[in-house]
Protein backbone atom coordinates (compact mmCIF):
# COMPACT_ATOMS: atom_id res chain seq x y z
CA UNK A 1 0.00 0.00 0.00
CA UNK A 2 1.49 3.47 -0.99
CA UNK A 3 1.98 5.81 1.61
CA UNK A 4 0.47 9.18 2.15
CA UNK A 5 3.49 10.68 0.63
CA UNK A 6 3.56 8.23 -2.36
CA UNK A 7 0.06 8.84 -3.06
CA UNK A 8 1.03 13.10 -3.14
CA UNK A 9 3.55 12.38 -5.46
CA UNK A 10 1.81 10.24 -7.92
CA UNK A 11 -0.89 12.66 -7.93
CA UNK A 12 1.38 15.49 -8.52
CA UNK A 13 2.78 13.21 -11.34
CA UNK A 14 -0.49 12.81 -12.49
CA UNK A 15 -1.83 16.72 -12.82
CA UNK A 16 0.98 17.47 -14.29
CA UNK A 17 0.28 15.14 -17.33
CA UNK A 18 -2.95 15.85 -17.57
CA UNK A 19 -2.00 19.46 -17.76
CA UNK A 20 0.41 18.28 -20.81
CA UNK A 21 -2.55 16.29 -22.34
CA UNK A 22 -4.17 19.52 -22.49
CA UNK A 23 -1.39 21.96 -24.00
CA UNK A 24 -0.65 19.41 -26.89
CA UNK A 25 -4.22 18.47 -27.75
CA UNK A 26 -5.24 22.35 -27.86
CA UNK A 27 -7.70 22.88 -30.41
CA UNK A 28 -7.07 26.63 -30.65
CA UNK A 29 -3.90 25.97 -32.84
CA UNK A 30 -5.63 23.40 -35.36
CA UNK A 31 -6.62 24.76 -38.60
CA UNK A 32 -10.05 25.65 -38.91
CA UNK A 33 -12.43 23.20 -40.55
CA UNK A 34 -16.17 22.90 -41.69
CA UNK A 35 -18.68 20.55 -40.32
CA UNK A 36 -18.26 18.48 -43.49
CA UNK A 37 -14.31 18.34 -43.48
CA UNK A 38 -14.47 17.61 -39.78
CA UNK A 39 -17.01 14.44 -39.98
CA UNK A 40 -14.42 13.62 -43.25
CA UNK A 41 -11.43 13.57 -40.88
CA UNK A 42 -13.27 11.52 -38.35
CA UNK A 43 -14.17 8.80 -40.39
CA UNK A 44 -10.90 8.40 -42.01
CA UNK A 45 -9.25 8.63 -38.33
CA UNK A 46 -11.70 5.46 -37.27
CA UNK A 47 -10.16 3.53 -40.38
CA UNK A 48 -6.89 4.59 -40.06
CA UNK A 49 -4.69 3.43 -36.55
CA UNK A 50 -2.09 4.63 -36.98
CA UNK A 51 -3.39 8.16 -38.03
CA UNK A 52 -5.68 8.17 -35.18
CA UNK A 53 -2.71 7.53 -32.84
CA UNK A 54 -0.77 10.77 -34.50
CA UNK A 55 -3.90 13.00 -34.35
CA UNK A 56 -5.18 12.93 -30.94
CA UNK A 57 -1.92 11.60 -28.61
CA UNK A 58 0.64 13.91 -30.03
CA UNK A 59 1.87 14.41 -26.52
CA UNK A 60 2.54 10.12 -26.19
CA UNK A 61 4.23 10.62 -29.77
CA UNK A 62 6.51 13.65 -29.34
CA UNK A 63 10.27 13.83 -28.06
CA UNK A 64 10.32 17.22 -26.49
CA UNK A 65 13.91 19.18 -25.68
CA UNK A 66 14.22 19.19 -21.99
CA UNK A 67 15.74 22.67 -21.79
CA UNK A 68 14.03 24.66 -24.55
CA UNK A 69 10.68 22.36 -24.23
CA UNK A 70 10.49 22.05 -27.82
CA UNK A 71 9.55 19.24 -29.50
CA UNK A 72 12.55 17.60 -31.49
CA UNK A 73 10.70 14.48 -32.98
CA UNK A 74 7.65 13.15 -33.96
CA UNK A 75 7.92 9.11 -33.12
CA UNK A 76 5.29 7.16 -34.80
CA UNK A 77 3.74 3.56 -35.00
CA UNK A 78 6.03 0.54 -35.40
CA UNK A 79 4.10 -1.96 -38.18
CA UNK A 80 3.51 -4.39 -35.30
CA UNK A 81 1.67 -1.48 -33.33
CA UNK A 82 -0.95 -1.39 -36.09
CA UNK A 83 -1.26 -4.32 -36.96
CA UNK A 84 -2.18 -5.82 -33.36
CA UNK A 85 -5.11 -3.12 -33.34
CA UNK A 86 -6.19 -4.14 -37.18
CA UNK A 87 -6.32 -7.47 -34.91
CA UNK A 88 -8.29 -6.62 -32.25
CA UNK A 89 -10.63 -3.98 -34.06
CA UNK A 90 -11.53 -6.98 -36.63
CA UNK A 91 -11.61 -10.49 -34.04
CA UNK A 92 -14.87 -9.66 -31.44
CA UNK A 93 -14.04 -12.32 -29.22
CA UNK A 94 -10.50 -12.57 -28.91
CA UNK A 95 -7.99 -14.43 -26.77
CA UNK A 96 -4.27 -13.07 -27.33
CA UNK A 97 -1.16 -12.20 -25.86
CA UNK A 98 1.27 -9.46 -26.61
CA UNK A 99 4.64 -10.09 -26.39
CA UNK A 100 6.62 -7.27 -26.40
CA UNK A 101 10.15 -5.39 -24.87
CA UNK A 102 10.43 -3.05 -22.32
CA UNK A 103 9.83 0.47 -23.83
CA UNK A 104 7.80 -0.34 -26.85
CA UNK A 105 4.66 0.54 -25.77
CA UNK A 106 2.59 -2.34 -25.20
CA UNK A 107 0.35 -0.47 -22.13
CA UNK A 108 0.24 3.06 -24.19
CA UNK A 109 -1.18 1.09 -27.20
CA UNK A 110 -3.68 -1.71 -25.30
CA UNK A 111 -4.80 0.17 -22.37
CA UNK A 112 -4.90 3.50 -23.84
CA UNK A 113 -4.85 3.72 -27.89
CA UNK A 114 -6.55 0.53 -28.70
CA UNK A 115 -9.57 0.99 -26.61
CA UNK A 116 -10.29 4.48 -27.19
CA UNK A 117 -9.60 3.71 -30.96
CA UNK A 118 -12.57 0.89 -30.37
CA UNK A 119 -14.43 3.19 -28.23
CA UNK A 120 -15.05 6.12 -31.03
CA UNK A 121 -15.89 4.06 -33.97
CA UNK A 122 -19.31 5.18 -35.15
CA UNK A 123 -20.75 2.45 -33.41
CA UNK A 124 -18.50 1.83 -30.09
CA UNK A 125 -17.24 -1.76 -29.92
CA UNK A 126 -16.41 -2.03 -26.20
CA UNK A 127 -18.23 -1.45 -23.81
CA UNK A 128 -16.80 -2.12 -20.12
CA UNK A 129 -13.00 -2.29 -19.89
CA UNK A 130 -11.52 -4.03 -17.11
CA UNK A 131 -7.47 -2.97 -16.54
CA UNK A 132 -5.49 -5.95 -14.49
CA UNK A 133 -2.02 -5.08 -12.62
CA UNK A 134 -0.15 -6.69 -10.74
CA UNK A 135 -1.88 -4.81 -7.36
CA UNK A 136 -4.92 -2.61 -7.31
CA UNK A 137 -2.75 0.88 -7.26
CA UNK A 138 -0.78 -0.07 -10.59
CA UNK A 139 -4.05 -0.79 -11.87
CA UNK A 140 -5.98 2.32 -11.42
CA UNK A 141 -2.76 4.02 -12.05
CA UNK A 142 -2.64 2.15 -15.39
CA UNK A 143 -6.37 2.85 -15.71
CA UNK A 144 -6.30 6.60 -14.65
CA UNK A 145 -4.17 7.33 -18.07
CA UNK A 146 -6.96 6.49 -19.65
CA UNK A 147 -9.33 8.27 -17.73
CA UNK A 148 -6.81 11.39 -18.44
CA UNK A 149 -7.46 11.21 -21.94
CA UNK A 150 -11.32 11.03 -21.65
CA UNK A 151 -10.94 14.13 -19.34
CA UNK A 152 -8.34 16.57 -20.41
CA UNK A 153 -7.69 15.66 -24.56
CA UNK A 154 -8.87 18.67 -25.72
CA UNK A 155 -9.01 16.99 -29.51
CA UNK A 156 -11.43 13.76 -28.45
CA UNK A 157 -13.68 16.92 -26.43
CA UNK A 158 -14.03 18.57 -29.42
CA UNK A 159 -14.47 16.05 -31.95
CA UNK A 160 -17.00 13.48 -29.30
CA UNK A 161 -18.16 15.67 -27.04
CA UNK A 162 -17.70 15.66 -22.73
CA UNK A 163 -16.69 12.32 -21.63
CA UNK A 164 -16.89 12.76 -17.68
CA UNK A 165 -20.23 11.66 -16.19
CA UNK A 166 -21.06 13.17 -12.91
CA UNK A 167 -21.46 11.58 -9.95
CA UNK A 168 -20.54 8.19 -11.44
CA UNK A 169 -16.28 9.48 -12.30
CA UNK A 170 -13.76 8.18 -9.66
CA UNK A 171 -10.53 6.37 -8.92
CA UNK A 172 -10.37 3.21 -10.28
CA UNK A 173 -14.06 3.01 -11.68
CA UNK A 174 -15.85 5.51 -13.59
CA UNK A 175 -18.41 5.76 -16.33
CA UNK A 176 -18.60 7.72 -19.21
CA UNK A 177 -21.47 10.07 -20.64
CA UNK A 178 -21.93 7.19 -23.56
CA UNK A 179 -22.62 4.69 -20.66
CA UNK A 180 -19.03 2.83 -21.18
CA UNK A 181 -17.60 1.58 -18.31
CA UNK A 182 -14.26 1.30 -16.57
CA UNK A 183 -12.77 -0.82 -13.90
CA UNK A 184 -9.53 -1.13 -12.49
CA UNK A 185 -8.60 -4.69 -11.09
CA UNK A 186 -5.52 -5.94 -8.93
CA UNK A 187 -3.89 -9.14 -9.67
CA UNK A 188 -5.88 -12.10 -7.42
CA UNK A 189 -8.96 -9.85 -6.63
CA UNK A 190 -12.14 -11.62 -7.23
CA UNK A 191 -13.87 -10.69 -10.60
CA UNK A 192 -16.47 -12.74 -10.60
CA UNK A 193 -19.76 -11.36 -11.15
CA UNK A 194 -19.15 -8.17 -12.85
CA UNK A 195 -21.81 -6.55 -14.28
CA UNK A 196 -22.35 -2.80 -15.14
CA UNK A 197 -26.41 -3.16 -15.53
CA UNK A 198 -26.49 -5.53 -18.52
CA UNK A 199 -23.24 -5.21 -19.69
CA UNK A 200 -20.34 -7.56 -18.98
CA UNK A 201 -16.97 -7.35 -19.35
CA UNK A 202 -15.82 -7.07 -23.02
CA UNK A 203 -12.11 -5.86 -23.02
CA UNK A 204 -9.94 -7.20 -20.67
CA UNK A 205 -6.13 -6.52 -20.64
CA UNK A 206 -3.94 -7.89 -17.88
CA UNK A 207 -1.20 -5.37 -18.13
CA UNK A 208 2.33 -7.05 -16.86
CA UNK A 209 0.68 -9.53 -14.55
CA UNK A 210 4.29 -11.32 -13.62
CA UNK A 211 7.27 -9.99 -11.50
CA UNK A 212 10.25 -11.65 -10.48
CA UNK A 213 9.41 -13.10 -7.03
CA UNK A 214 6.03 -14.25 -8.51
CA UNK A 215 8.24 -16.44 -11.34
CA UNK A 216 10.52 -17.82 -8.65
CA UNK A 217 7.45 -19.91 -6.88
CA UNK A 218 5.88 -22.59 -8.81
CA UNK A 219 3.17 -22.62 -6.82
CA UNK A 220 2.25 -19.26 -7.52
CA UNK A 221 2.66 -18.84 -11.09
CA UNK A 222 0.12 -22.28 -10.92
CA UNK A 223 -2.44 -20.52 -9.28
CA UNK A 224 -2.25 -17.46 -10.67
CA UNK A 225 -2.77 -18.99 -14.01
CA UNK A 226 -5.98 -20.65 -12.72
CA UNK A 227 -7.01 -17.05 -11.85
CA UNK A 228 -6.51 -15.90 -14.90
CA UNK A 229 -8.29 -18.52 -16.89
CA UNK A 230 -10.99 -19.06 -14.44
CA UNK A 231 -12.16 -16.64 -12.49
CA UNK A 232 -11.17 -13.67 -14.85
CA UNK A 233 -11.54 -15.07 -18.14
CA UNK A 234 -14.75 -16.58 -16.77
CA UNK A 235 -16.49 -12.95 -16.21
CA UNK A 236 -16.21 -12.36 -19.72
CA UNK A 237 -19.81 -13.40 -21.21
CA UNK A 238 -19.15 -16.70 -21.64
CA UNK A 239 -16.04 -15.81 -23.30
CA UNK A 240 -17.41 -13.28 -25.61
CA UNK A 241 -14.75 -10.04 -25.82
CA UNK A 242 -11.12 -9.21 -26.12
CA UNK A 243 -9.26 -10.79 -23.65
CA UNK A 244 -5.57 -9.73 -24.14
CA UNK A 245 -2.42 -9.92 -22.13
CA UNK A 246 0.78 -7.72 -22.41
CA UNK A 247 4.20 -8.06 -21.06
CA UNK A 248 8.08 -9.22 -21.79
CA UNK A 249 8.76 -12.98 -20.99
CA UNK A 250 10.71 -12.15 -18.07
CA UNK A 251 10.48 -16.14 -16.58
CA UNK A 252 10.42 -19.66 -18.66
CA UNK A 253 7.89 -20.38 -15.31
CA UNK A 254 5.46 -17.48 -15.56
CA UNK A 255 1.80 -17.01 -16.38
CA UNK A 256 2.87 -15.10 -19.55
CA UNK A 257 4.54 -18.40 -20.73
CA UNK A 258 1.34 -20.08 -19.65
CA UNK A 259 -0.96 -18.16 -21.09
CA UNK A 260 0.66 -18.00 -24.74
CA UNK A 261 0.92 -21.82 -24.77
CA UNK A 262 -3.06 -22.37 -24.79
CA UNK A 263 -4.68 -22.99 -27.64
CA UNK A 264 -6.68 -20.76 -29.30
CA UNK A 265 -4.45 -17.87 -27.68
CA UNK A 266 -2.85 -15.80 -30.36
CA UNK A 267 0.78 -14.61 -29.93
CA UNK A 268 2.36 -11.25 -30.98
CA UNK A 269 6.21 -11.76 -30.13
CA UNK A 270 8.07 -8.90 -31.18
CA UNK A 271 11.96 -8.87 -29.85
CA UNK A 272 13.73 -5.28 -29.59
CA UNK A 273 16.31 -6.09 -32.39
CA UNK A 274 16.49 -8.60 -35.10
CA UNK A 275 18.91 -10.82 -36.14
CA UNK A 276 21.11 -8.73 -37.64
CA UNK A 277 21.05 -6.32 -34.51
CA UNK A 278 18.52 -3.79 -36.12
CA UNK A 279 16.03 -2.28 -34.02
CA UNK A 280 12.39 -3.43 -34.89
CA UNK A 281 11.02 -0.33 -33.79
CA UNK A 282 13.32 2.09 -35.96
CA UNK A 283 10.49 4.89 -35.62
CA UNK A 284 11.53 5.10 -31.98
CA UNK A 285 15.07 3.68 -31.30
CA UNK A 286 18.47 4.15 -33.14
CA UNK A 287 21.03 1.23 -33.32
CA UNK A 288 23.04 3.16 -31.89
CA UNK A 289 20.58 3.69 -28.84
CA UNK A 290 19.88 0.31 -28.42
CA UNK A 291 23.76 -0.56 -28.89
CA UNK A 292 24.29 1.76 -26.20
CA UNK A 293 21.64 0.90 -24.12
CA UNK A 294 22.36 -3.23 -24.31
CA UNK A 295 26.30 -2.65 -23.22
CA UNK A 296 25.04 -0.10 -20.14
CA UNK A 297 22.41 -2.63 -18.93
CA UNK A 298 24.22 -5.68 -19.50
CA UNK A 299 23.63 -8.93 -21.38
CA UNK A 300 21.33 -10.93 -19.01
CA UNK A 301 18.80 -7.57 -18.27
CA UNK A 302 18.54 -7.12 -22.16
CA UNK A 303 17.82 -10.16 -23.16
CA UNK A 304 15.07 -10.74 -20.11
CA UNK A 305 13.57 -7.41 -20.96
CA UNK A 306 14.09 -7.12 -25.08
CA UNK A 307 14.67 -10.29 -26.54
CA UNK A 308 12.03 -12.80 -24.16
CA UNK A 309 15.02 -14.97 -23.09
CA UNK A 310 15.54 -15.07 -19.30
CA UNK A 311 18.67 -15.93 -18.29
CA UNK A 312 18.36 -17.82 -15.31
CA UNK A 313 21.19 -20.30 -13.37
CA UNK A 314 21.14 -23.08 -15.95
CA UNK A 315 21.19 -26.91 -15.46
CA UNK A 316 25.32 -27.16 -15.94
CA UNK A 317 27.07 -23.92 -13.89
CA UNK A 318 25.96 -22.56 -10.54
CA UNK A 319 26.73 -18.73 -9.54
CA UNK A 320 28.18 -20.42 -6.47
CA UNK A 321 30.76 -21.43 -8.60
CA UNK A 322 31.99 -18.16 -10.13
CA UNK A 323 35.06 -17.12 -7.59
CA UNK A 324 37.39 -14.04 -7.95
CA UNK A 325 40.91 -13.67 -7.39
CA UNK A 326 43.88 -11.51 -7.97
CA UNK A 327 45.48 -12.70 -11.04
CA UNK A 328 49.60 -13.74 -10.70
CA UNK A 329 52.01 -11.87 -12.99
CA UNK A 330 52.23 -13.71 -16.20
CA UNK A 331 55.41 -15.12 -16.43
CA UNK A 332 54.37 -16.98 -13.31
CA UNK A 333 51.71 -19.01 -14.91
CA UNK A 334 52.91 -22.80 -16.24
CA UNK A 335 51.15 -21.68 -19.08
CA UNK A 336 49.09 -19.25 -20.65
CA UNK A 337 46.49 -19.68 -23.70
CA UNK A 338 43.93 -17.01 -24.94
CA UNK A 339 40.99 -18.93 -27.25
CA UNK A 340 39.25 -16.94 -29.57
CA UNK A 341 35.35 -17.61 -30.90
CA UNK A 342 34.81 -14.95 -33.54
CA UNK A 343 31.18 -16.05 -34.75
CA UNK A 344 30.40 -16.33 -38.24
CA UNK A 345 29.08 -12.74 -38.97
CA UNK A 346 31.91 -10.34 -39.82
CA UNK A 347 30.02 -7.46 -39.32
CA UNK A 348 27.98 -6.31 -35.23
CA UNK A 349 24.88 -8.46 -35.16
CA UNK A 350 23.18 -10.52 -32.21
CA UNK A 351 26.65 -12.95 -32.41
CA UNK A 352 28.80 -12.38 -29.74
CA UNK A 353 32.78 -12.85 -30.41
CA UNK A 354 34.64 -13.74 -27.27
CA UNK A 355 38.12 -14.19 -26.78
CA UNK A 356 39.11 -15.66 -23.39
CA UNK A 357 42.92 -15.57 -21.82
CA UNK A 358 43.21 -18.46 -19.55
CA UNK A 359 46.71 -19.29 -17.54
CA UNK A 360 46.86 -22.41 -15.80
CA UNK A 361 48.92 -22.40 -11.98
CA UNK A 362 49.14 -26.04 -10.36
CA UNK A 363 45.90 -27.11 -10.37
CA UNK A 364 43.78 -23.67 -11.10
CA UNK A 365 43.01 -21.71 -13.65
CA UNK A 366 42.75 -18.47 -13.83
CA UNK A 367 40.87 -15.96 -16.48
CA UNK A 368 43.02 -13.27 -16.80
CA UNK A 369 41.55 -11.42 -19.54
CA UNK A 370 38.54 -11.48 -21.77
CA UNK A 371 36.51 -9.50 -24.95
CA UNK A 372 32.57 -10.70 -25.32
CA UNK A 373 30.90 -7.93 -27.04
CA UNK A 374 28.62 -7.83 -29.93
CA UNK A 375 31.17 -5.94 -32.20
CA UNK A 376 32.77 -6.05 -35.68
CA UNK A 377 35.97 -8.64 -36.78
CA UNK A 378 37.81 -5.66 -37.21
CA UNK A 379 37.50 -4.46 -33.10
CA UNK A 380 37.77 -8.12 -32.17
CA UNK A 381 41.11 -7.89 -33.71
CA UNK A 382 42.56 -5.11 -32.88
CA UNK A 383 41.37 -6.02 -28.73
CA UNK A 384 43.51 -9.49 -29.91
CA UNK A 385 46.70 -7.35 -31.02
CA UNK A 386 46.45 -4.92 -28.23
CA UNK A 387 46.77 -7.88 -25.76
CA UNK A 388 49.60 -9.41 -27.08
CA UNK A 389 51.63 -5.85 -27.27
CA UNK A 390 50.57 -5.88 -23.25
CA UNK A 391 52.14 -9.43 -22.96
CA UNK A 392 55.62 -9.13 -20.51
CA UNK A 393 58.42 -10.18 -22.50
CA UNK A 394 59.27 -12.91 -19.70
CA UNK A 395 55.83 -14.46 -20.42
CA UNK A 396 54.66 -16.88 -23.13
CA UNK A 397 50.71 -16.69 -24.72
CA UNK A 398 49.54 -19.03 -27.24
CA UNK A 399 46.79 -17.80 -29.40
CA UNK A 400 44.08 -20.05 -31.10
CA UNK A 401 40.83 -20.15 -33.08
CA UNK A 402 39.13 -22.68 -34.46
CA UNK A 403 40.98 -23.40 -37.45
CA UNK A 404 37.76 -23.19 -40.17
CA UNK A 405 37.59 -19.28 -38.99
CA UNK A 406 41.02 -19.02 -39.93
CA UNK A 407 40.08 -17.77 -43.49
CA UNK A 408 38.54 -16.08 -45.91
CA UNK A 409 37.20 -12.26 -44.52
CA UNK A 410 38.56 -13.11 -40.95
CA UNK A 411 41.64 -13.83 -41.67
CA UNK A 412 42.05 -11.05 -44.36
CA UNK A 413 41.24 -8.88 -40.98
CA UNK A 414 44.26 -10.25 -39.26
CA UNK A 415 46.67 -9.64 -42.02
CA UNK A 416 45.39 -6.22 -42.43
CA UNK A 417 46.04 -5.61 -38.85
CA UNK A 418 49.07 -7.02 -39.13
CA UNK A 419 50.48 -4.70 -41.91
CA UNK A 420 49.69 -2.12 -40.16
CA UNK A 421 51.51 -3.29 -37.19
CA UNK A 422 54.65 -4.41 -39.01
CA UNK A 423 53.80 -8.06 -37.92
CA UNK A 424 51.71 -10.94 -37.59
CA UNK A 425 49.58 -12.58 -34.76
CA UNK A 426 51.20 -16.05 -33.82
CA UNK A 427 47.77 -17.56 -33.87
CA UNK A 428 47.14 -21.16 -34.23
CA UNK A 429 44.20 -23.12 -35.75
CA UNK A 430 41.89 -25.41 -33.27
CA UNK A 431 41.98 -28.51 -35.80
CA UNK A 432 40.30 -31.10 -33.33
CA UNK A 433 37.06 -32.99 -34.20
CA UNK A 434 35.27 -31.64 -31.99
CA UNK A 435 32.28 -33.51 -30.14
CA UNK A 436 28.94 -32.00 -29.35
CA UNK A 437 29.31 -28.07 -28.34
CA UNK A 438 27.09 -28.32 -25.18
CA UNK A 439 28.79 -31.69 -24.19
CA UNK A 440 32.56 -30.47 -24.49
CA UNK A 441 31.44 -27.78 -21.89
CA UNK A 442 29.81 -29.58 -19.53
CA UNK A 443 32.84 -32.07 -19.29
CA UNK A 444 34.66 -28.95 -17.84
CA UNK A 445 31.61 -27.89 -15.59
CA UNK A 446 33.39 -30.34 -12.77
CA UNK A 447 36.89 -27.58 -12.54
CA UNK A 448 33.98 -24.80 -11.62
CA UNK A 449 32.31 -27.01 -8.90
CA UNK A 450 35.36 -28.41 -7.42
CA UNK A 451 37.06 -24.81 -6.74
CA UNK A 452 39.84 -25.18 -9.32
CA UNK A 453 38.42 -21.88 -11.46
CA UNK A 454 38.95 -18.09 -10.85
CA UNK A 455 38.11 -15.08 -12.49
CA UNK A 456 40.11 -11.94 -12.43
CA UNK A 457 38.82 -9.77 -9.58
CA UNK A 458 40.34 -6.71 -11.58
CA UNK A 459 37.64 -7.40 -14.26
CA UNK A 460 34.61 -7.93 -11.84
CA UNK A 461 31.64 -5.67 -12.89
CA UNK A 462 32.93 -4.97 -16.26
CA UNK A 463 31.14 -5.56 -19.41
CA UNK A 464 32.87 -8.04 -21.02
CA UNK A 465 33.16 -10.16 -17.46
CA UNK A 466 30.00 -9.91 -16.66
CA UNK A 467 28.88 -10.75 -20.18
CA UNK A 468 30.94 -13.67 -20.08
CA UNK A 469 29.35 -15.08 -16.72
CA UNK A 470 25.97 -14.31 -17.39
CA UNK A 471 26.56 -16.64 -21.08
CA UNK A 472 28.10 -19.70 -18.27
CA UNK A 473 25.23 -19.11 -15.82
CA UNK A 474 22.18 -19.20 -18.65
CA UNK A 475 23.79 -22.52 -20.20
CA UNK A 476 21.53 -25.65 -20.91
CA UNK A 477 20.17 -27.84 -23.28
CA UNK A 478 17.28 -26.08 -25.30
CA UNK A 479 18.50 -22.18 -24.12
CA UNK A 480 18.55 -19.90 -26.99
CA UNK A 481 21.39 -17.38 -24.67
CA UNK A 482 24.92 -17.15 -26.37
CA UNK A 483 27.64 -19.41 -25.62
CA UNK A 484 30.21 -17.91 -27.58
CA UNK A 485 32.48 -17.08 -24.02
CA UNK A 486 32.27 -20.88 -22.66
CA UNK A 487 32.93 -22.26 -26.16
CA UNK A 488 35.78 -20.34 -25.99
CA UNK A 489 36.74 -21.36 -22.48
CA UNK A 490 36.52 -25.10 -23.25
CA UNK A 491 38.79 -24.18 -26.07
CA UNK A 492 41.47 -22.54 -23.87
CA UNK A 493 41.08 -25.02 -21.01
CA UNK A 494 41.63 -28.15 -23.83
CA UNK A 495 44.79 -26.79 -24.54
CA UNK A 496 45.98 -25.90 -21.15
CA UNK A 497 44.94 -29.30 -19.60
CA UNK A 498 46.56 -30.96 -22.57
CA UNK A 499 49.60 -29.46 -22.10
CA UNK A 500 49.47 -30.25 -18.62
CA UNK A 501 49.55 -33.71 -19.69
CA UNK A 502 52.13 -34.03 -21.64
CA UNK A 503 55.10 -32.26 -19.20
CA UNK A 504 53.87 -34.72 -16.68
CA UNK A 505 54.23 -37.25 -18.94
CA UNK A 506 58.15 -38.93 -18.64
CA UNK A 507 58.96 -41.72 -20.95
CA UNK A 508 61.01 -44.64 -19.28
CA UNK A 509 63.75 -46.03 -21.20
CA UNK A 510 65.31 -50.26 -20.99
CA UNK A 511 64.70 -53.29 -22.99
CA UNK A 512 61.85 -54.15 -23.92
CA UNK A 513 60.67 -57.46 -22.26
CA UNK A 514 60.33 -60.70 -24.16
CA UNK A 515 56.39 -62.18 -24.50
CA UNK A 516 57.33 -64.81 -22.20
CA UNK A 517 58.36 -62.34 -19.38
CA UNK A 518 54.93 -60.13 -20.19
CA UNK A 519 52.48 -62.29 -17.84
Amino acid sequence: MATQAEIKAIYGEWREHCKRIQSFTDTAVLSRESDAERDRRIARLRKNYAAFCEYYFPHFLSLKDKTTGEVTRVIHNAPFHNEAARRIKETANLKAVFKWPRGHAKSTHMDIFVPLWLMFQARPLIHFMVVVGKSEDSAIRLLSDIQAELEFNQRILSDFGDQKSIGDWTEGEFTTEGGIHFLACGRGQSPRGLRNREERPDYVVIDDLDDDELCRNPSRVREMTDWVTDALFGSLDVGRGRFIMVGNLIGKNSVLANISAKKGVYVSTVYAVDKDGNPTWKEKWTREEVEAYAEFVGYRSFQKEMMHNPIIEGSIFRNEWIRYKKCLPLSQYDAIVCYTDPSWKPKTSNDYKACRMWGKKGKELHLIDTFVRQSTTGEMVRWLYDLYERIPEDATVRFYMEANFLQDTILDEFEAEGERRGYQLPISGDKRKKPDKLQRITDISPLWERGFVFYNEALKGTPDMQNGIDQTLALEKGSSAHDDAPDADEGAIWFLQRTARQSRFTPRMGRRPSAKNIF
